[in-house]
Formats: C-alpha cells, structure tokens, sequence
C-alpha cells in the first residue's frame, strides 16, 4: 500500500505542534533521550540563523505519530527533537527571572516566564488547578523530567542519576550557558522562544492510524537525528503484549541482554533471518505486521524471546571472526572472515540450522559451502542477490524438518545458486575489481588466494604486506599510449588480469614505468605469480597478453573456489 494511503501530513509549527491543549507521549519502552552535545549544538546553530532572519523556515524532519484522540498522540518518531525544544524552552523560562533590572523589568521577565510555561511546557488546569504537562516522557526519563525539569529543580546527585536522565540534565545546563553568553534582555529571550523557536522551526507532522502504519512509514523516512528505530516499534509491540509487572521486568531484563549480544541496529536482520528459518520470504516492510500476527500474547512474547536467544550468539559470532565461538573452532574463522568481506548474509537462516543440526565439522563445511557459492554467484558473476533468501530457506527448512542431514545434501538444496565452471571462468575472466577503499580489500583477497594455490604456501590477505602493482598503472604515462589505446586505458587498469601482489618496496621502485622497466624488479619478487607474470609477457604487455593472463587466472580460480560436493 502506497505511504499516502496510510497517513496524514501537514507542515506545522513547533508552536502548531504544543498549543491547543495536545499533549504528546513517549511509549513507557521506547529508547531513552540520547541526543548529545553535537546535537544539541546542531540546534542551536540552526536558531541563531533563524534569530538574524525572521522571514526564514527551518525544516526539523518529520514528527511521526500515533492519534489516541484529536489532542493525545504517542509519539512514534520525534521524540529526540522534541524532548531537546521542551528543554530549550526550560532553560529560556528559567534565565528569564534571573535577568538584571529594575523591579518593573524583573516583573515583567516573571510575567514572560510565566505565560512561556503555559504555552510551551504545562498550564494549570483550570477547574482542578494542578499544573499539567504537553510532553511526557519514557519510563525511565519522565519522572526526571517532570519533577526536575519542568519543576526547575537541581537534581542533588546528578552523576548518580541514569545516562539518559544526566544527557537530559546537560542538556539544560549546555543550553543555559549559551542563553547567558546571548547578552539578551528579557524581551529578547522570550521572542527567541515564542517566535524563532515556535515559529520558524517546521515540522512534517505524520498522523498514523496504528502501529503497523506507523512500521511502514517509518521504514521508508529517514529522519534527522538519533530518532526511534525499528526495533524500538518491535520492542514497543512486545512489551506492550506483556501486563504483569513480574512478566515485564523478567522481559526487560532479557531485552537489555539480548540487545547487549545482537545490537540494537542489526536486531531487525536478525529476527528476519530467524523467521525465514521457518517462512519462505519475510520483506523487512512487513516484519512488524508478521509480529504482530504471531505474537499476541504474553506466553508468545517470551516464547519468541527464548528462540531469539538461542540464536542471538551464534548471529554475533557471524558478524565477527574473534568471537569467543570459533576459539574451540578456529578453522572457521577465515570462512567468517570471507562472508564480512563479501557483505553477504542472505544465507544466515541456512547457518542457524547447520549450527543446530550438524555437528562442528560439518557446520564448517557449511560454511565454507556458501563462502564458495557467494563468491561465485555475487562476487564474480554479480547475479541477482534476490533469487538467494528462497533458495536458503529451503535449505535450511529442509535441514530443521529432517529432509538434508549432511552437507552434501544440503548443497543439493542450493544447487540452482552454484555458478557453474563455464559461467564462472567466463565472469572471472572480464572481472575488474577497483584497488580503492573497501574494494582494495577484496582485490587483495582475490590475489593472495590465487597465489596461496599457485605457490603453496598460506598468503593471507589480511596480515601479508604485499602491495597490489598495477601492471598498466591507474595513472599511465605517455610511454603507455602505444600498446594501451588511451581512450580504453581506465577499462583495463582494474581487470584482474592486470593486477599482481608486489612488495611494498619494490613497488615504490617501479612508479609508472613501461613494462620493460619493471620486467626486472617482477622477477625479483618473491610472490609466485608475479614471477610468473614476466615470463608471460616477454616483450611487451598489451590487452590481448592481459586478457590472456586473465584466463589463465580464471581457470585457476574455478578449481580454488569450487564446492567439495560439485
């Protein structure tokens, strides 16, 4: 469903937002306040602009939330922005009775401070007469912010108090000292608050009708700011299947622990890969709805936390090779090592079964499997990475139901995503791979393994000190205009073909010479295939020798990244 279909937008004013009695909450468990000085200081920067040129507007992002009524809404993304303006306002209702001046004037800054509080912070209700708030907060900053913020109290131990309560506190503070260093007389500071503030700041203010809604939309904005993630909407989802306070601390505690292992940016990928374990495609843009389809219930919530954590550190140990699992299992390693350099992990659900059902051993085939495929399939041959999760799935249902029992069995599952010889030698040996970046390191790989085979001795891309020579060079001289057509030059100075591992030293000796300068300074090297290379191209190195290099390359790659079960 179109994103036009599940909301209503509006430009509006940060004064648009808090006035008319709305009040905003923040989920009791969304994240806690984490804007910082850089941040804060982003702000404020925006709103002395804004001070010296009243006609101008200044986009805040998008405010996404939740209508409970046409005056209460939770607060789905945004909360960072406006927790900081309700501080910023505080400090600017608290500097103004504190300001120099005769009794008339100081009267005045305390009729300023408090028609301010009514408009921006709370106003007194007035039938009961008790002094009400525009924004509450998340479990763990509210309290601090409404007995000491709002009350412009000083917490009496402000270290003693939780990260996000002392980010709340400094925040006040730091926006305190940069109101003292403004020289501003009352009349000043309040217009800074009721007309920069209030209304030259917008917002996109993004009304959803529930939480699935506000998933969707969320997935497809990209809000300024450390704002609200999707795996606080699931968290929110979760806890809020969960009533008993028992039940909710037990599931706190356990959150706060998987979080610590899995990270709180990667949860969304690793509860995905978790359900294609079971379901054949799971898009990221209906993760939330599947959820809360599943889980409905407190009994559901933490059965659905206790497989989660049965898999949380084997899913940590696949984002890092010197994870405490491959101590006992080193021979893993350089298969992990492998799988982060090609950014793969469409075959995560595959490597949860193998873990569970395989012994060590094979689960290390395994993954030596789907380091060979990947390189193969999305390495060389750059094919379509979306044909892989299905294919995955199957074979990792196939392996959970009892269907694949070994790793020749399971590699029959991912046979329709092995790269064929033919199709592979013929990729390798058009591929280019730029030396730049993170891209030097997958040349760099793709050479120390070629001459780790053709030497027979280990070459490790990640600790060999070898340079990578570039036989045409990035930036050719003249000398090379005759057997490279310039025109064509940038097309052949990234093949494979014309890429070789040289010692630093040398390297620094060759420059951009022609090839009979460097003929020498190759044979000298200690690296098998670059000794080899000045024997390959006697007299001179054209498109036709590298390209016949390459081959002779690619060859040798289709036995050295080949499946033991093809």
């Amino acid at each position: 469903m179109a994103i036009s279909n599940l909301l209503k937008s509006d430009d509006v004013t940060f004064l648009d937002l808090i006035g008319n009695g709305k009040v905003y909450r923040v989920p009791p468990y969304q994240r806690d306040y984490s804007w910082e000085e850089e941040h804060w200081e982003d702000l404020w920067n925006d709103i002395l602009e804004l001070r010296v040129s009243v006609d101008a507007r200044h986009y805040m992002g998008a405010l996404v939330v939740e209508a409970k009524s046409d005056r209460e809404f939770l607060i789905i993304d945004g909360q960072q922005r406006l927790a900081t303006l309700s501080i910023l306002a505080l400090a600017i209702i608290d500097a103004l009775p504190a300001l120099p001046g005769d009794a008339a004037e100081q009267a005045a800054n305390r009729d300023r401070a408090t028609r301010l509080r009514g408009r921006f912070i709370g106003e007194k209700d007035p039938a009961s007469l008790v002094e009400s708030s525009k924004l509450f907060l998340n479990e763990t900053d509210d309290a601090f912010y409404q007995d000491y913020l709002v009350q412009l109290r000083a917490p009496n131990n402000p270290r003693g108090l939780p990260k996000s309560n002392r980010l709340l506190w400094a925040c006040f503070l730091w926006f305190k000292r940069r109101l003292e260093a403004l020289t501003a007389d009352g009349a000043a500071l309040a217009t800074l608050l009721n007309e920069t503030v209030a209304r030259q700041l917008l917002f996109i203010l993004i009304k959803v009708e529930d939480e699935v809604n506000a998933y969707m939309v969320f997935e497809t904005l990209n809000a300024r700011g450390l704002e609200l993630s999707s795996t606080d909407l699931l968290k929110n989802y979760l806890f809020s299947r969960v009533k008993v306070a028992t039940d909710l601390a037990a599931l706190q505690r356990r959150w706060k622990t998987l979080m610590a292992i899995v990270k709180q940016e990667r949860f969304p990928d690793f509860l995905r890969y978790h359900l294609l374990c079971a379901l054949p495609r799971i898009r990221k843009q209906r993760l939330f709805k599947e959820i809360r389809d599943a889980v409905q219930s407190t009994a559901a919530v933490f059965d659905l936390m206790r497989r989660l954590e049965s898999r949380a550190e084997l899913f940590a140990a696949l984002n890092d090779s010197e994870h405490e699992y491959w101590i006992e299992l080193p021979q893993a390693r350089r298969h992990i090592r492998e799988l982060q350099l090609f950014k793969v992990r469409q075959m995560t659900p595959l490597l949860f079964a193998a873990w569970e059902k395989l012994d060590r051993s094979d689960f290390v085939r395994v993954l030596k499997m789907v380091g060979v495929i990947s390189f193969r399939y999305s390495i060389i041959s750059g094919l379509n990475t979306n044909e892989l999760e299905p294919v995955y799935h199957r074979a990792a249902k196939a392996l959970l139901d009892g269907q694949a029992r070994t790793p020749a069995e399971i590699f029959q599952q991912l046979k329709s995503i092995y790269v064929s010889d033919d199709k592979f030698q013929a990729d390798f040996s058009l591929k280019e791979v730029e030396t730049r970046g993170q891209r030097k390191h997958l040349a760099k790989y793709i050479l120390c393994k070629l001459e780790t085979d053709a030497a027979g001795k280990d070459c490790d891309w990640e600790s060999d000190p070898a340079s990578i020579e570039h036989v045409l060079p990035e930036n050719p001289s003249a000398e090379w205009d005759e057997s490279f057509n310039p025109a064509h030059q940038a097309a052949f100075s990234y093949r494979l073909g014309n890429l070789t591992l040289l010692e630093t030293s040398l390297n620094r000796e060759i420059g951009n010479d022609p090839l009979g300068a460097k003929r020498p300074l190759y044979q000298r090297s200690t690296y098998q295939l670059t000794r080899r290379l000045a024997e390959q191209a006697p007299d001179d190195w054209t498109p036709a020798v590298l390209e016949t290099r390459q081959r002779q390359l690619a060859a040798r790659a289709s036995h050295l990244w080949r499946s033991d079960f093809a």
